[in-house]
């Protein structure tokens, strides 16, 4: 059995509690104008700068996956166990924003469109896990090259095909191995930062700037853009953004490098990373069903967002790993969560 690596168990936790932080937050941003600047600026930055989870996700699967050599059935495996619960909370979403939240949602376009957004990311997985053993063949005949061309590649396509988005152009054809979105290069950039965190030459503190920097020029884009037009700005959001992909880059590069790459941990607190991380994938699933039912009750310019934006995410933070650790004691719990 491979030995936990704690700065990927660290990443993962600050990950998924950042999820909560985007969901959160996007509550708030997207009502610009009925909040006021001071909470409107809270509710960005805290947005912005948790922008890096998404992206790490990827990196996370990537760096854990790409370097392996396994055989096509356990790929397989590992592909299928995404299945029951992208079927499971597809239904369970399907008839809470039917019913509950008085939705409207076209069963027919289910192949297309999540029964709730934030499922994209399963979406996103499988096809991904589809063509996991031929990256996997792929990687393991590159040399130091290759992967520094790959690297300068990728960064380059994606960059282009978010500033022709911008001008609303889409190339007629897709690079094949990043296709039309941004997460495949995000699933192989996390092996190749993981592979070369300790020969890279970035040095930590440009990381930091890199980091820091990116944050805070799409913080004061985004709210320049927002002002300007009166209307919250998604854009500069989105994970193809090159500031939050040079955001999310270092900091995925500063965690794997922190404590030589493997942090020390004592056992309480290792015990208590290790029963969050059991439930990440879990908590990502069910939170939004406690956001929404907030939704549904407040309105954002209800409750201050210096109050609502805390206490939101630690309460649904809470409420959704006790929900999860509960349903992973029953039959079957553990497969769709």
């Amino acid at each position: 059995m491979r030995e936990k690596n704690y700065n990927i168990e660290l990443i993962r936790t600050i990950s998924f509690i950042l999820v909560i932080v985007i969901h959160v937050t996007n509550y708030f941003c997207r009502a610009f104008g009925k909040i006021n600047m001071g909470e409107y600026g809270f509710a960005l930055i805290l947005d912005t700068f948790a922008r890096v989870s998404v992206p790490c996700f990827f990196m996370i699967s990537g760096a854990m996956l790409l370097g392996r050599t396994e055989s096509a059935a356990k790929n397989w495996n590992r592909l299928i166990r995404f299945l029951p619960p992208l079927l499971f909370w597809s239904v369970v979403y399907y008839l809470f924003n039917i019913y509950y939240m008085g939705s409207d949602f076209e069963l027919s376009e289910i192949l297309a469109v999540p029964a709730e957004p934030h499922l994209w990311y399963l979406y996103a997985m499988i096809p991904i896990y589809l063509v996991l053993p031929f990256f996997q063949a792929m990687f393991r005949g590159m040399n130091d090259k290759l992967f520094y061309l790959l690297a300068v590649l990728g960064t380059g396509v994606e960059i282009v095909m978010y500033v022709l988005s911008l001008f609303g152009i889409e190339p007629y054809y897709d690079v094949p191995l990043f296709g039309d979105r941004i997460y495949a290069y995000y699933f192989m950039l996390g092996y190749i930062l993981w592979k070369y965190k300790d020969s890279s030459r970035i040095h930590t503190r440009n990381l930091w700037i890199i980091f820091i920097a990116s944050n805070v020029i799409n913080i004061c884009l985004t709210a320049m853009v927002s002002v300007g037009t009166g209307e919250h700005l998604e854009r500069t959001l989105e994970y193809g953004c090159p500031f939050v992909m040079a955001s999310a880059g270092a900091f995925f590069l500063l965690m794997v490098r922190a404590g030589n790459g493997q942090i020390r941990i004592s056992s309480p607190w290792k015990k208590r990373i290790d029963a969050l991380c059991s439930c990440s994938f879990g908590i990502y699933l069910i939170h939004i069903l406690f956001l929404d039912n907030y939704k549904k009750h407040l309105e954002a310019e209800a409750v201050s967002a210096w109050i609502a934006v805390p206490m939101l995410t630690v309460s649904i933070l809470l409420v959704s790993f006790l929900s999860v650790w509960l349903i992973r004691k029953l039959p079957g719990g553990k497969a769709i969560t």
